[in-house]
């Protein structure tokens, strides 16, 4: 079964905004999938961080 999605409003600077937006049709996907996707990456690459300081 799919995750719940939930909308957010966020202000980002601009030049980022269209680095991410180009970026993502490099890959092929949303704007909201290519942020999804580099959020997931960073939670997991700090939750593992995290783990190995906890050690």
């Amino acid at each position: 079964m799919a995750q719940l999605k939930m909308k957010v409003s966020i202000t980002l600077d601009s030049d980022i905004i269209e680095k991410i937006k180009l970026f993502a049709k490099d890959e092929d996907r949303s704007f909201s999938q290519y942020i999804n996707l580099i959020l997931k990456e960073h939670i997991k690459a700090h939750t593992c961080d995290l783990e190995i300081e906890n050690k």
